[in-house]
């Protein structure tokens, strides 16, 4: 009695098999394992060939016979075996942590690997991501004086290779998205330091940048601005003459805008203007030498602190359609205070005469005449 033999299409059925599909995971044994490349033995369906950039740092620990797991890039090579990807399957789980990440509000490190004008380049559990300049924090901000973007890149690149910790501002997995934010890691930190601190309360920081409009200062981890016209009592033109980047200065917070302070150093300075103001009043003569002439007036120091304003209604009795027709810079003459403005450090004078000759009146003529 013959036995019948089954045939190939009788032995494929009879084994558990399914063709290979693309994204899919699969699990195989190690076959042979080199520096740059791992062959699989996937069974019934086939051979298969993680290499070059798919693999993963993880794949060092791994021997010969082991087991491991791995995304299918292409079904079938025009080799016969299956393209392999650790990367792209360590990827996936990155997601899964990075969504818990989110979902939990928690704060975790970074370690950028690259910088470019808008930021910074990272790499988060195998998921590529980005940080971007405006979410940096006050520490790390680069502050640049005309946001020169050469020197900004070359302040971010001091940033590549440092941990910094973050929080996900927003992600898509669909997009391949992350962005972080390290100011939003330092929240509930900022908060907290910004609910201790009060308007017109001293503190110290350290200038973190020198801009055109002022001096950017790190409070204790609060980002504080001191605007050009608080830097000194005297004319401030150019910032970087008082204040240098990494130095520490002694401000007075003047205002407090949710997370941000405004400051003031020369509030904690004696006011020259008022202190020599102090010694006049109206109707004073001063000296006074012109320093320069517009069309609304003259402006002329009356002392090393003390610039006033002679407006052009004030230079004659008669009218003046030209200041530089009665008056020339640098030209000294006695002027007279007509008023004075403490809280906005103005002086007004004059060189009018002090009064007019009063108009008589019908009235007055008769009784004179009486």
């Amino acid at each position: 009695m013959s036995t019948k033999q089954p045939d190939m299409a009788e032995l494929l059925a009879s084994v558990d098999f399914a063709p290979l599909q693309k994204n899919e995971v699969v699990e195989g044994k190690i076959i042979s394992l080199e520096k740059h490349e791992i062959w699989l033995d996937l069974g019934p369906q086939g051979t298969g060939l993680v290499v070059g950039r798919e693999l993963e740092d993880s794949s060092k620990g791994l021997q010969i016979g082991d087991n491991m797991s791995a995304s299918v890039l292409e079904t079938e090579s025009p080799e016969g075996y299956a393209i392999l990807s650790m990367r792209r399957i360590s990827r996936e789980k990155g997601w899964e942590v990075l969504e818990e990440h989110m979902k939990n509000k928690e704060t975790f490190g970074i370690i950028p690997f690259d910088a470019n004008k808008g930021g910074m380049l990272i790499e988060v559990e195998g998921v590529r991501g980005f940080l971007p300049v405006s979410q940096l924090s006050a520490e790390n901000y680069p502050r640049v004086t005309g946001a020169d973007k050469d020197e900004i890149l070359q302040r971010l690149n001091q940033l590549v290779g440092r941990t910094l910790m973050v929080r996900i501002l927003d992600m898509d997995r669909s997009q391949n998205k992350l962005i972080v934010s390290e100011k939003e890691a330092q929240r509930e930190f900022t908060e907290g330091k910004i609910s201790d601190l009060k308007v017109g309360q001293k503190v110290k920081g350290i200038a973190t940048g020198v801009v055109d409009f002022g001096v950017f200062v790190n409070v204790e981890g609060v980002e504080g601005l001191v605007h050009i016209s608080e830097i000194a009592w005297d004319r401030v033109d150019n910032p970087n003459k008082y204040v240098k980047v990494g130095q520490e200065i002694e401000a007075l917070i003047i205002a407090i805008d949710q997370d941000k302070l405004s400051l003031s150093i020369k509030q904690l300075q004696k006011d020259p203007w008022a202190e020599e103001v102090s010694k006049y009043k109206e109707n004073d003569v001063v000296e006074g030498k012109v320093t320069r002439i517009t069309p609304f007036g003259a402006f002329v120091q009356v002392s090393p602190a003390v610039e006033a304003l002679v407006h052009i209604s004030e230079l004659s009795d008669e009218h003046v359609s030209d200041p530089s027709g009665l008056i020339k810079v640098g030209e000294t003459k006695d002027f007279r205070i007509i008023a004075i403005d403490k809280d906005q450090h103005k002086l007004s004078l004059s060189l009018k005469s002090k009064a007019k000759p009063k108009k008589e009146t019908k009235t007055e003529s008769k009784k004179e005449e009486e």
